[in-house]
């Protein structure tokens, strides 16, 4: 039986974890992302499919299994397209992290075209497509996530005429002076020139990839509006007071929209008010002392993080400010990258050469100035340093939206607490109310910082509940639901 709703993703719905010989499939380790939310669109189909990649070995060939039913559910279907070791490092760790990543983060001098596989990415594109358009049925949805797969939507409408096809980018689409460096730049959006709704979190990367498109074909104009109340409209680096909604091209009629991710905070709150969770607050509390600011800062290892400005930044308080020193509580949670991402080596070697600096300078025998994580912390343990933080550090150079700030702010439960969050996340349009900052600049940050630490009890719960107002009115259900029903 085809299928109704066909997912494209390049991650699997879960985890497959080999035990003693034997393959288990389990939960994701952090399931407050949007993958459940997709996972429950996916299995309520009367028939869906959910296409990925999987790395396989040449030995693993002869057993793989394409197919597989999703917890049971013989209407759902999990299809892996089978990739080599090289295919998988030429399309995901090097074109996709190497080429198209410093590009869509505005880093255009990071672009390696020497290391990039066109080829191996237009194959996998193809394959994808090729997949989809088997399993989709004559009316069916095809919904595909994030740059990985720009290709995808033109190859399936070169066989489906008349597919209804999303497409959701999840990474910042920047604009044309970094996006034109892209040797590929016209066959991407020619590709999604071929959507039926193409989906970005905010307004500004809307206008962003209208504005390209303009630049390369003579589209059509069809419908522009103010944007929705939820986006701030001026004022901050990345507001723009109007947004393109609909363009048509060749025919083809592309609804675009602002669909910023939220997070799920029922299930945040859920986690956050275990007795052991909050068991652990207190316990973080105690340790950290209770005269003392605990600041959290939490992310992964990647040079548009931001990273090692927040250090510096953090370096010159401690020396501005000599009295804060024995103070303030650091908890610095930056995720290893994954193996093969070589790119990412100088940020983590920066970033610990940075810390142990920082601590070798400052330290006192009761005290140390930063404590650094590059392990992934259990979700549970990072939900609890949130509810227990005074305030949240998040100064990414660029972030197409980032979801730390506002679990961070969820966790909170709107009471109180400081967000100190970069102008260049594109959640800060979401949430005017945290204290924005230029990480660019050392002034923008050193005032950012200090207000932060000197803002008044009523201030910050002011402040916290119009953005925990905010985080619940857009959650991630309401996300997958408008970006879905812009299709109807």
């Amino acid at each position: 039986m085809k299928s109704s709703l066909v997912i494209l993703y390049h991650r699997e719905p879960y985890d497959e974890v080999v035990e003693n010989g034997q393959t288990y499939y389990r939960e994701k380790k952090s399931p407050n992302g949007i993958l459940p939310t997709i996972k429950s669109f996916f299995s309520s189909a009367e028939q869906s499919t959910w296409i990925a990649w999987k790395q396989i070995a040449p030995k693993q060939k002869i057993r793989f299994q394409e197919r597989m039913s999703f917890d049971g559910n013989e209407n759902a279907t999990v299809r892996r397209i089978p990739l080599t070791p090289d295919q998988v490092k030429n399309f995901y760790h090097v074109t996709s992290k190497e080429a198209f990543w410093p590009i869509l983060h505005s880093f255009p001098w990071q672009f390696t075209f020497e290391s990039s596989d066109w080829e191996n990415f237009q194959d996998i594109n193809k394959k994808f497509a090729a997949a989809a358009c088997e399993d989709a049925a004559d009316d069916a949805l095809i919904w595909i996530h994030d740059y990985n797969l720009w290709l995808t939507p033109y190859y399936i409408r070169q066989q489906r005429p008349n597919a209804k096809i999303i497409f959701f980018h999840h990474t910042p689409f920047p604009g044309s002076d970094a996006f034109n460096v892209l040797p590929w730049r016209e066959e991407i959006i020619d590709s999604l020139l071929c959507c039926d709704v193409c989906g970005f979190h905010i307004p500004r990367y809307v206008e962003n990839f209208v504005s390209i498109a303009q630049g390369f074909r003579e589209i059509e104009i069809v419908k522009k509006e103010p944007v929705a109340k939820e986006f701030t409209p001026r004022g901050t680096a990345l507001a723009v007071p109007e947004m393109t909604s609909q363009i048509r091209y060749k025919g083809q009629l592309v609804h675009l929209g602002a669909f910023p991710v939220g997070t799920n905070v029922d299930f945040i709150r859920s986690v956050v008010d275990k007795p052991e969770v909050q068991k652990r607050v207190a316990e973080i509390k105690e340790e950290m002392g209770g005269d003392r600011k605990l600041i959290i800062s939490a992310g992964r290892v990647d040079y548009v993080k931001g990273t090692k400005e927040m250090l510096l930044c953090y370096e010159r308080l401690l020396t501005r400010r000599p009295e804060l020193q024995g103070k303030i509580n650091f908890v610095v949670a930056v995720a290893k990258p994954a193996t093969g991402m070589r790119i990412y080596r100088t940020a983590q070697s920066e970033i610990e050469r940075l810390v142990g600096k920082i601590n070798g300078r400052f330290a006192k025998l009761s005290w140390t100035p930063i404590l650094l994580f590059t392990s992934a912390l259990p979700l549970e343990e990072i939900l609890a340093l949130y509810a227990a933080a005074d305030i949240a550090w998040i100064t990414p150079l660029r972030d197409g939206l980032n979801l730390v700030g506002k679990e961070f702010v969820v966790a909170r439960g709107g009471k109180d607490g400081v967000l100190v969050f970069s102008e260049f996340a594109g959640a800060a349009v979401e949430l005017p109310d945290a204290v924005l900052t230029n990480p660019y600049a050392d002034s923008s940050m050193d005032a950012a910082i200090d207000k932060a630490l000197a803002m008044s009890l009523e201030e910050q719960q002011a402040r916290m509940g119009r953005m925990y107002e905010a985080v619940k009115a857009y959650d991630v259900d309401r996300w997958a639901k408008e970006l879905l029903g812009a299709a109807d």
